[in-house]
């Protein structure tokens, strides 16, 4: 008979701490951990901050070998997993058919290139330009630092949170940075449209050059460096690179296994997507019923706790709950910690502070509601808000707790 137990593919952060769970339960059956990178499980936040800025960054490991010893774990890295089969519980990965009895998939997601957006209008020997990158793995970082530390004149591509987050890091190290963005404002799907032009100054102010309104449609070598053409017929010559036009869920290897899955795998609120399937982390689409609706996010709080309560119900499924989670990310730009809690499909958005001092708030209400907070300079606020949120609080205690009138407003 074969011994199959529990089996979670993705090595990342959710995989992890499915493992770490599933432990944490009592299950002392067998635990097998896949993961498509060579790599120990690590912190991908740090790749877009620390890891490029300072002189002699750490590798940002969650889990050393010891670790994962303790945990009695079969750990299987460089091995990209490339089928399911339901039918007989196996993952074909590596070469091979590993069996389960349960499964978590936590695979995240894969950046969007150049190539893969509508903007360029000619990819024609895009994959072999020199200095044109993204970053997503470990190995992403490694190959941006190389340039990073040249003082690397660069074009992001993106004015998303890893654009602004990298811009940061080398504005830090004295770098030339223009970002170029499509839309007429960064992050409005993000931030919301009274929100977002509130944090794309912050850009100027750290002498960073930000063309929105316009895409990129060809980069090439130069004698100089990377040539980068633009939409409006403008060039801009750059040693870097970088493309952060968003990312994927990794569920190509899904393909023909019954799986449902739209941006994502299809799962309802106990991340539940097939009997004894699972999923979390990045790669999950799952029914929240905090919000009423299915969401699929891609930040550091929810790879962890998703992946917690997957690894949970994956190994007992009679015991699983309703996941209803409060969205939670963090970022750095220039000095400035920006935090948002919930979601930013609002009726109404109010500002507190002055956004040009450096310190303030906006709160997201949907009905007699508050569902969202974003603070710039103010951490100490953040979780009070996601307790709010998390508790269905009424707008005016948010109002009431964010205390000053407003100076900016608007729908969201």
């Amino acid at each position: 008979m074969r011994e199959a137990g529990l089996l979670v593919v993705g090595a990342s952060l959710a995989g992890l701490r499915a493992v770490e769970a599933a432990r944490a339960t009592g299950y002392s059956g067998p635990i097998t951990l896949i993961g498509a990178e060579r790599h120990l499980p690590y912190d991908r936040p740090p790749l877009s901050k620390a890891f490029l800025r300072d002189e002699e960054p750490a590798v940002p490991t969650l889990a050393d070998a010891h670790a994962l010893a303790a945990l009695n774990v079969d750990v299987r890295l460089g091995e990209a997993a490339d089928g399911l089969c339901l039918e007989e519980r196996e993952v074909m990965a590596g070469g091979r058919c590993v069996p389960f009895d349960s499964l978590v998939i936590a695979t995240g997601c894969a950046p969007v290139t150049l190539a893969g957006t509508e903007s360029m209008a000619d990819t024609a020997g895009m994959n072999g330009v020199n200095g044109v990158h993204t970053l997503r793995t470990l190995d992403d970082a490694r190959a941006v630092r190389r340039h990073v530390l040249a003082g690397a004149r660069t074009v992001l591509v993106g004015g998303g949170f890893i654009g602004a987050e990298v811009a940061t890091a080398l504005r830090a190290r004295g770098s030339s940075v223009t970002i170029v963005e499509a839309a007429d404002v960064p992050l409005v799907r993000a931030a919301g449209r009274v929100v977002a032009p509130l944090l794309a100054a912050l850009h100027a102010r750290a002498g960073v050059d930000l063309r929105c309104g316009v895409s990129v449609r060809r980069v090439s070598d130069g004698p100089d460096g990377r040539r980068v053409v633009l939409s409006d017929g403008s060039v801009l010559t750059a040693d870097l690179v970088l493309v952060g036009v968003g990312a994927r869920p990794t569920t190509g290897w899904l393909a023909g296994s019954g799986l449902g899955v739209d941006d994502g795998v299809l799962c309802d609120e106990t991340l539940r997507a097939a009997p004894g399937v699972y999923a979390a982390g990045d790669v999950a689409r799952w029914h929240n019923p905090l919000f009423g609706t299915a969401m699929r996010l891609e930040n550091r709080t929810a790879a962890a706790e998703l992946g917690a309560a997957a690894g949970r119900h994956a190994v007992d499924p009679s015991a699983a709950t309703a996941v209803s989670a409060v969205p939670y990310f963090w970022s750095d730009w220039y000095g400035s910690r920006i935090q948002m809690v919930g979601v930013v499909e609002a009726d109404e958005v109010h500002v507190v502070g002055d956004p040009d001092g450096g310190s303030w708030a906006a709160l997201h209400r949907r009905g007699d509601r508050v569902v969202g907070a974003l603070t710039v300079g103010r951490p100490r606020q953040i979780m009070k808000y996601r307790a709010m949120i998390a508790r269905r609080a009424p707008w005016t205690v948010a109002r009431e707790f964010a205390g000053a009138p407003s100076g900016v407003g608007g729908s969201a």
